[in-house]
């Protein structure tokens, strides 16, 4: 996987979402945040996410669709059930992913992190399918920013945020990737 302008990654799949700013001048992306998403809650499949991610959901849609079609958020990228990434954001730009968030006593994640949203929530496993793209495509982030810690959306807004959940394979992304600054308390 190579990388265009902007940190657009080769190989994922592009919908520039509107949702999007400039990073602090110099600031450096070091950080990963993993979160879930499914839209209706618990359910998958359909487009949902993208329309959100792209200001386009229809608030008649489903009931709960009127609560959030207002809200303005994106990520950098989301990884479908099957396998599939899409990316709404480029890399280099910052994603209105974290929202109030702290991490290692910085404020502000979105100015330094990059998010990840992976198709489920906290009630259910992830597939095996987005854990291949999951790790390949930390493995691309590593390769061309200088990421040192990788978190759940739970740990940089703890109280607030439940994602990526129980389900999500911190062991595994431990053994992965040794060395990197993860949570220190992970449920394994």
């Amino acid at each position: 996987m190579g990388w265009q302008a902007n940190g657009w990654l080769e190989g994922a799949d592009w919908l520039p979402s509107p949702n999007f700013g400039e990073r602090p001048a110099g600031e450096a992306v070091s950080l990963v945040v993993i979160h879930n998403i499914s839209l209706p809650p618990d359910e998958f499949g359909g487009d949902w996410v993208e329309d959100f991610f792209l200001n386009r959901l229809n608030p008649d849609a489903h009931p709960y669709f009127s609560t959030i079609s207002d809200l303005q958020v994106s990520a950098h990228f989301y990884v479908r059930r099957n396998g599939r990434v899409i990316q709404f954001v480029g890399c280099d730009q910052r994603a209105w992913h974290a929202g109030q968030s702290c991490w290692c006593e910085r404020d502000n994640c979105n100015d330094y992190s990059v998010g990840i949203e992976l198709e489920g929530s906290d009630s259910h496993p992830y597939t095996a399918e987005q854990y291949t793209s999951l790790w390949g495509l930390l493995d691309a982030l590593r390769a061309h920013y200088p990421i040192l810690a990788i978190a759940g959306h739970c740990h940089v807004a703890p109280g607030r945020k439940t994602d990526p959940g129980r389900y999500f394979d911190w062991a595994g992304l431990r053994s992965r990737f040794p060395g990197l600054e993860l949570p220190a308390e992970i449920s394994t």
